[in-house]
């Protein structure tokens, strides 16, 4: 096993609808960056991760999601390979799980219940969201709008049909979408604060309700550590009037926004930590 060694393993195609390509991206770019600092890099499909043992690398820079690619690297981990984002914090990121550690870390969402998806789950006081309750969207029918009782049957129905067994049934809160990004959820010893950017979803009518910035910092940081994420981003509601609440947090996002800061950040970033934890 080299320690200079790095495999970066693509995330899968179904779980990056209408971003393929901006996914694959940043992985690029982050490769780029980390080569310029002396690491060699390997991009790998996720399904192409099955070397002997002498030839497994000393680092692995993750963006797969799905378990059984996750298991394998369980068990490089307990091995001695470096994988970030670790494969339990992408596990934690499974929707059901995120809302339950989100839940003992005091992270404030919409109102949330999870139901399985066969369920008679009586009446809803919609409109709410009906959610997958493992990865994130997909394809259509994993993140349904659902206006009235009779639609969040239906969309239970759809997830059921796919042999999806849980589901999270969320409010929907009305208010101003919040997108950001995140490189290290706290600070490390001798680095400065992580680095961190946010800016209003493009698809809106923007009301302008005001919020403190740090508040989202602070909120997103620490639901990003109570995953174990590293390499972050996610979604946050500001309502009129009230305290944000965050929608969703995803494992190593696109960066679509700051991808050329962001690679070069993220390769900085994972440069610390890997001569801070050596292979």
């Amino acid at each position: 096993m080299s320690a200079r060694l790095c495999w970066g393993i693509f995330r899968e195609r179904a779980h990056s609808p209408g971003r393929e390509s901006d996914d694959a991206e940043i992985l690029r770019l982050t490769a780029k960056a980390l080569e310029a600092r002396g690491y060699v890099v390997h991009l790998r499909e996720p399904d192409d991760f099955d070397v002997p043992e002498g030839d497994r690398p000393g680092h692995v820079l993750l963006m797969g999601e799905r378990v059984p690619l996750l298991q394998t690297l369980r068990g490089w981990e307990a091995r001695g390979t470096r994988v970030v984002n670790t494969p339990e914090a992408v596990l934690n990121t499974y929707r059901e799980r995120m809302l339950t550690l989100w839940s003992e870390a005091g992270v404030l969402v919409p109102e949330s219940r999870i139901v399985g998806t066969a369920d008679a789950v009586g009446p809803t006081s919609a409109p709410v969201w009906v959610k997958r309750g493992d990865v994130h969207n997909t394809q259509e029918g994993d993140v349904v709008f659902a206006p009235t009782s009779e639609a969040v049957a239906t969309a239970l129905a759809g997830l059921r049909e796919r042999s999806i067994p849980r589901a999270v049934i969320q409010a929907h809160l009305a208010g101003d979408l919040v997108k950001f990004y995140g490189v290290g959820a706290l600070p490390r010893p001798n680095d400065a604060a992580p680095w961190f950017r946010w800016f209003y979803h493009r698809d809106q009518r923007l009301a302008g309700h005001p919020f403190e910035e740090a508040q989202l910092v602070e909120v997103a940081r620490r639901a990003a550590h109570a995953l174990g994420l590293e390499i972050f981003g996610g979604d946050a509601i500001v309502p009129a009037g009230g305290a944000l609440r965050l929608i969703d947090l995803n494992a190593w996002p696109s960066f679509a926004l700051y991808r050329d800061e962001a690679a070069a950040e993220i390769a900085r970033y994972l440069d610390m930590r890997f001569a801070a934890d050596p292979a």
